[in-house]
């Protein structure tokens, strides 16, 4: 059963302008013209606009200005100019009701010195009765649990590192669970991210059952050095994330299974002798075939192939690196790339059992 349908109106990680992390969603049952919720906002009116030129169908033959003006709230994981350029720069021809910036605190204080008649004027307050303002700063808390953003949409922030600055040191970004409240079916959509093996603070984020597709970055091909990965991630490093996903899951299936034959036959460590127990225990964690099999990994925000080194687009390349080390550890995931232009249908999923990603 298909959950959401999500459109990718940018997925790159520059430098082009017309390619930035935007993506469009709402509910599958629900039509575009009962709203649209923002995933950040890089690309914006302008890519909308040479998107649907080419596909007039995409959006119910919406025009690009009905489409973001039918936009209820952008969910946005940090101020970066790629992610944001599209919400600044249609803020001030936006129509109908007021749309909400869902973002952590710090990301929305940012976002304040943009809208400060300066850079940009001021279309955004913290006021919910300011109706004269177009942008309404909306808090996530990383500790709040879920959220509803739109009908039958609620939401769930959690903070990752996007590398550190001289000026402020570790630089906060955040990841977002996204569920499809009637069927419980859930997406995780990650902000530019570091690797937690090169983090000063390594980030734990507890995955649900219902999971059924992870979108995260990959923002450079296999072999840069690590300290060239400015905050981003190659294949290894994202593919090393995916296995310490696996490890969990193997992990929570084994203590599953100790606590069922518990439940049934009693607690046989008490009459088991040692080495017999400890071979036991041993044998019920082996690592299972595809302990990832059924989750979908869109690799997204690959940066642009400036020098021209592949024959290919960029996005192609990272994405079947990250899929020939999948398959070189087992791990089951099915590995794509959201592609500018793509229209994606989250989909409900047999649950796998709790686990953890670091």
């Amino acid at each position: 059963m298909s959950t959401f349908d999500l459109i990718v109106v940018g997925s790159g990680g520059g430098p082009y302008e017309t390619n930035l992390s935007s993506y469009l969603f709402k509910p599958c049952d629900a039509s575009w013209k009962d709203g649209i919720i923002a995933l950040e906002a890089g690309s914006g009116i302008g890519t909308l606009h040479q998107l649907m030129s080419r596909d007039p169908a995409l959006f119910d033959k919406l025009s690009a200005h009905e489409v973001y003006s039918l936009i209820r709230c952008f969910i946005i994981s940090h101020a970066h100019l790629d992610h944001v350029n599209g919400l600044v720069l249609s803020a001030g021809s936006l129509q109908g009701p007021r749309k909400r910036v869902c973002a952590p605190l710090h990301t929305l204080k940012t976002l304040e010195t943009v809208f400060a008649d300066r850079i940009w004027p001021n279309l955004a307050s913290w006021d919910a009765d300011d109706a004269a303002y177009k942008l309404l700063y909306d808090p996530f808390k990383f500790d709040e649990g879920y959220r509803t953003i739109f009908p039958d949409v609620s939401a769930r922030a959690m903070p990752v590192l996007h590398g550190k600055n001289d000026t402020i040191g570790d630089y906060e970004s955040s990841a977002f669970f996204i569920r499809h409240d009637p069927s419980g079916q859930e997406f995780l959509f990650f902000g530019d991210v570091s690797p937690d093996s090169l983090s000063s603070t390594p980030q734990t984020i507890a995955i649900p059952a219902t999971l059924s597709s992870v979108f995260i970055e990959c923002s450079w091909p296999s072999g840069r050095p690590d300290e060239q990965l400015y905050g981003h991630l190659s294949p290894e490093h994202l593919v090393d994330e995916l296995a310490a996903l696996a490890a969990e899951v193997v992990a929570a299936r084994a203590a599953k299974s100790r606590a069922e034959r518990e439940r049934e036959h009693g607690d046989e460590d008490d009459v088991l002798p040692k080495k017999k127990r400890r071979r036991r225990r041993n044998r019920s964690v082996d690592p299972p075939s595809a302990p990832l099999a059924g989750l979908r990994v869109y690799v997204m925000h690959c940066k642009e192939d400036l020098e021209q080194r592949h024959s290919r687009p960029i996005y192609h390349v990272i994405r079947d690196q990250v899929a020939a080390l999948v398959q070189a550890k087992g791990l089951g995931a099915e590995v794509l790339s959201a592609e500018q232009g793509m229209t994606i249908s989250t989909r409900s999923r047999p649950p796998f059992k709790n686990r953890t990603l670091r």
